[in-house]
């Protein structure tokens, strides 16, 4: 009896994803046969038979993932009969592919990267007659929508639904015995994934996009090479749009690589959940994970850099997420840096860090890095090309039309280096597709929403308190508190607050903020209000629903005109 086992993982990564599996129980081999191919976060690998005979069992399934040492399959059998040597032959990979067949296309506009800027690009320039190729060497949605935005979304409900479980009794209801089954969260989570995906490949589908798997290098301005499979594609294009996103940033940290180190990307696919958690980043991933696995019962504690979590938000609101995190247990260090992680006797680890002066160190099961996301450029040869980057040398330097210095190449999303954001990149992609089919446009960044899916939620949007001190712009603050709105108090999340700054000179809205229930959702009729310059008294006599979460931006925009109604503040 021979075992597969799985002796190395591409790029050394620790775990993979099983694609495809090509044989079944029962069927006769031969040394050298394709049995499986995987997937990592760094590359594929076909895994081949080093004997002939029969596959007596199969121990995983496609979809699964797998690590360094575990046992894919059971044979029976022993070396080639057809080697004299009777020794195991080596699989030679090289020559054992197919000449690759080679294609050469025609497109108008050619799209690196099929993110939420690349395929909205795609689509959008579709609509406006263009002929688009789209390439992509993983799945279309990008980051966003595969390990980053809607994964953690998906997340964050089952967490939110396991806490209003636990807290049954102040609604006057009873549940006994409630648990976390974290598989069918993650299961949960793959079909809301697949479901999206599906869409945007119908929706590329229908509109005539030409899809292709593969990494992107782009030859000359004219010109991408691209390998899918078997096929190399030479693809002439008249205009080429760079999508390509982030990859998740690695500190150079003593132990970075330990096994007990994962990113956000790995951490939206545990089968099981650490007891205590150590988080390297209290950012805006950070901190949205931090409440989603102390939802879950695990101890998490959070070490940040800067003196405080959550980056350039304005203090009344970071000071009131602190707090609420650590009511719930969520232990926070700012001003620290990590200098080392140390794997313990017990397969454990123990997080050393400096905190102001202090040497620190915390014991964990699992350390999460969320540091942050970085531009990825790959292998799309741009110092070739001469294409220029910005001047810290992270990301594409590109113009308000979104264009490189090369006029017919474009840039949008992460890769630029701007702000980092899904709907942020799907504007960037229709503004640069409006300006390669003749219609000007220019990207504006003043009114960009951001939301944070902690718990409770929060979104800014527009001009800060601090940003308008520093600016010297004269400013009126109005904020209502949730604990005086009966919508808030009947969803029992009465934590946070609605902030409008009103322009004193202009009276119009120029930024607000919402830390509180559905405050993602709030935070676009702030939007709309500061976009369009809206005054306070546009809000004010505007009738708001009641009872809705929404009435206290109604009283917040009272309150810059003299005082709410239904609060003294």
């Amino acid at each position: 009896m021979t075992n597969i086992t799985l002796d190395s993982i591409s790029g050394h990564a620790k775990e993979a994803k099983v694609c495809k599996i090509y044989k079944l129980e029962g069927d006769s081999i031969s040394s050298n046969d394709v049995l499986f191919e995987i997937e990592s976060s760094k590359g594929n690998k076909a895994i081949t038979s080093n004997v002939t005979g029969k596959i007596i069992s199969i121990n995983v399934e496609e979809g699964s993932m797998v690590k360094v040492g575990d046992i894919l399959a059971e044979i029976e059998g022993g070396a080639d009969n057809n080697d004299p040597t009777g020794e195991t032959k080596k699989f030679n990979y090289f020559g054992s592919l197919i000449k690759p067949q080679k294609k050469e296309l025609e497109t108008d506009i050619a799209i690196i990267g099929g993110g939420p800027g690349g395929y909205v690009a795609a689509i959008q320039a579709a609509k406006l007659g263009a002929n688009v190729t789209l390439i992509e060497k993983e799945n279309v949605g990008g980051t966003c929508l595969n390990w980053g935005c809607i994964p953690t979304k998906s997340l964050v409900r089952s967490s939110e639904v396991f806490t209003d479980l636990k807290h049954a009794e102040s609604y006057g209801l009873h549940a006994e015995l409630v648990s976390v089954d974290i598989k069918k969260v993650i299961d949960r989570k793959n079909k809301i994934v697949d479901q999206l995906v599906d869409g945007i490949r119908y929706l590329l589908d229908k509109h005539g996009v030409t899809v292709i798997k593969g990494v992107a290098q782009i030859v000359d301005e004219a010109t991408i090479y691209v390998k899918e499979k078997n096929v190399e594609f030479t693809i002439k294009s008249k205009d080429i749009i760079i999508a390509t996103g982030s990859e998740t940033t690695e500190l150079p940290i003593p132990g970075i690589t330990l096994k007990q180190v994962i990113t956000s990307k790995e951490a939206l696919d545990l089968t099981t959940l650490p007891e205590r958690l150590v988080i390297i980043g209290g950012g805006v991933i950070g901190m949205e994970f931090a409440f989603i696995f102390n939802s879950f019962g695990v101890k998490v504690s959070v070490v940040e850099y800067f003196d405080h979590i959550l980056g350039n938000i304005d203090a009344d609101i970071y000071e009131e997420m602190t707090q609420i995190a650590r009511q719930k247990g969520i232990h926070i260090f700012t001003g620290s840096k990590v200098e080392e992680i140390i794997e313990s006797e017990h397969e454990e680890c123990v997080v050393a860090f400096d905190n102001q002066g202090t040497k620190k160190f915390i014991c964990a099961d699992m350390v999460l890095m969320a540091a942050g996301r970085t531009p990825y450029v790959g292998d799309l040869n741009l110092a070739g090309l001469n294409i220029q980057l910005n001047e810290n040398n992270k990301g594409i330097k590109v113009n308000g039309k979104m264009q490189t210095n090369l006029s017919n190449i474009y840039a949008i999303g992460d890769v630029t280096g701007h702000i980092q954001l899904a709907h942020v990149a799907s504007h960037q992609g229709i503004v640069a597709v409006n300006n390669i089919m003749g219609h000007e446009s220019e990207m504006d960044y003043a009114v960009v929403p951001s939301a944070i899916f902690t718990s409770p939620e929060i979104a800014v949007v527009g001009v800060s308190e601090a940003e308008a001190l520093s600016n010297g712009i004269e400013i009126v603050v109005g904020k209502f508190p949730f604990q005086a709105n009966g919508k808030a108090l009947t969803l029992g999340e009465s934590q946070g607050f609605v902030k409008l700054i009103k322009a004193k000179e202009t009276n119009e809205i120029i930024g607000g903020a919402v830390i509180g229930p559905h405050a993602t959702d709030l935070i676009g009729e702030i939007t709309l209000a500061v976009k369009n310059g809206l005054t306070a008294e546009s809000i004010i006599e505007t009738i708001h629903a009641h009872p809705t979460t929404a009435e206290s931006i109604h009283e917040s925009a009272l309150a810059t005109e003299g005082g709410a109604l239904h609060f003294l503040g």
